[in-house]
């Protein structure tokens, strides 16, 4: 294979089918949808298959459980792909909403109307069922997708995208809205962040390596979150039955998920009830705790905390505790070492619950839930094309809405300017 002609045919085919797709209907583009959906279902047997060659070669190249648990699917996880795509379908399409008209003095009637991006690069490791998400988000708001998964799951990516494409094929919708970079060469992301002729944005989906390099190169604008360092911090008034389940859940539920809880705040005054049966808990669920010097005064089997360990995603079983004096030096601690992320409070006082959600400056912010919500159809966008905790008109789960710009509509009456 050429890789080079490869990702420049592909690029280009999809800037040509970009256009198209813009103009579609919501009707078509849900039929198509649908179809994606079902195919899944019918070649269920075929995607697994190919998915257990990814999972046995990762497994002998020594690759990490975490990273074979985000590789490996199984007939539930499938099904959840699919799930995902119909309630994408059902989700209100915004190309076309007018966001917003008004009148001006020169009685011109003026409206922002929502358009898609265009052509998005997905540049993406182990998951396989990023394929499924990006490209129904991408198809539902009128954008291209060009897909360059990790080597490790090229063969469950070639699968996936073979039966969507037929299925938008059949749908009568353009073949190139959706491609897959097959190419396993080193050369391919840096020869794709090039092509922004026919790129219009990328998003990277993946560890902190993966984001730097490829914003640090890309010749097209990148939208990213380099890491998910999560917090939960328990607060003197905070239920303790419902802080050890909401901790427990944060840090163990999926703790390979940059969502998940690293760190672990509590304060002073609930430490003595709170972090015996915590610390008790967690060690059940093989958590690893690397503690203050205070926190360690709980459990000789907690470690010492190193400055680096406050900074760490850890993406396993591994926790930082720190014991804190007030809501405040939590926040503290928060803004110094945290990711921007997802962050967590748990309190029964409202003054220093509204506190929290309004001074720690992070893409999702919680009272008294996990931070493992943080995703786009836990947050009912059907599902999400990534996370960003860039200041920008993204922020937290990006699904349709963020993949959309816009442009000004004027509607006149013959008006001139004096």
């Amino acid at each position: 294979m050429d890789t080079a002609r490869d990702i420049i045919e592909k690029t280009q085919n999809a800037r040509i089918a970009s256009k198209e797709l813009a103009n579609a209907s919501s009707a078509d583009k849900n039929k198509a949808l649908m179809r994606m959906a079902d195919g899944l279902g019918k070649e269920r047997d075929f995607i697994l298959s190919e998915n257990r060659k990814d999972v046995s070669a990762a497994r002998r190249e020594g690759l990490s459980k975490a990273m074979i648990d985000r590789l490996m699917l199984d007939a539930r996880r499938l099904n959840d792909m699919a799930v995902s795509i119909r309630a994408v379908a059902r989700l209100s399409d915004p190309c076309g909403s007018i966001d917003r008209m008004w009148k001006t003095p020169s009685r011109l009637i003026i409206g922002k109307m929502r358009i898609p991006i265009g052509v998005i690069a997905i540049v993406y490791e182990s998951r396989p069922n990023v394929t499924s998400d990006c490209a129904s988000l991408c198809l539902k708001s009128g954008n291209s997708v060009i897909l360059k998964g990790g080597k490790e799951s090229i063969r469950s990516n070639m699968a996936i995208c073979e039966v969507l494409k037929k299925a938008v094929i059949k749908a009568g919708l353009p073949a190139g809205c959706i491609s897959l970079i097959e190419s396993t060469d080193r050369k391919a992301v840096p020869l794709l962040l090039k092509q922004d002729k026919y790129i219009d944005l990328v998003i990277p989906r993946g560890g902190e390596g993966l984001i730097k390099a490829i914003a640090e190169i890309s010749r097209i604008p990148v939208i990213k979150h380099y890491k998910g360092v999560c917090h939960v911090y328990v607060d003197k008034d905070a239920d303790i039955k419902k802080a050890l389940k909401i901790c427990l859940n944060a840090k163990t539920q999926r703790p390979g998920v940059c969502n998940a809880m690293e760190t672990m705040l509590v304060h002073k005054d609930i430490a003595g009830k709170f972090m015996p049966r915590a610390v008790e808990a967690l060690l059940k669920q093989g958590v690893e705790i690397r503690g203050c010097l205070r926190a360690m005064g709980y459990s000789p089997r907690i470690k010492k905390a190193s400055e680096a360990d406050w900074y760490k995603e850890y993406l396993g079983l591994v926790l930082a505790v720190r014991i804190v004096d007030s809501a405040r030096q939590a926040m503290a601690h928060i803004a110094k070492y945290g990711s921007g992320h997802s962050d967590a409070i748990v309190t029964s006082n409202y003054a220093v619950s509204l506190e929290f959600l309004k001074h720690v400056d992070s893409a999702c912010v919680y009272s008294n839930a996990s931070t493992r919500f943080t995703d786009g159809f836990q947050f009912g966008f059907g599902s999400e094309i990534g996370i960003s905790t860039d200041r920008i008109h993204a922020r937290g789960p990006m699904a349709l809405q963020e993949l959309t710009i816009y442009k000004y509509i004027i509607i006149g009456d013959g008006q001139i300017r004096k």
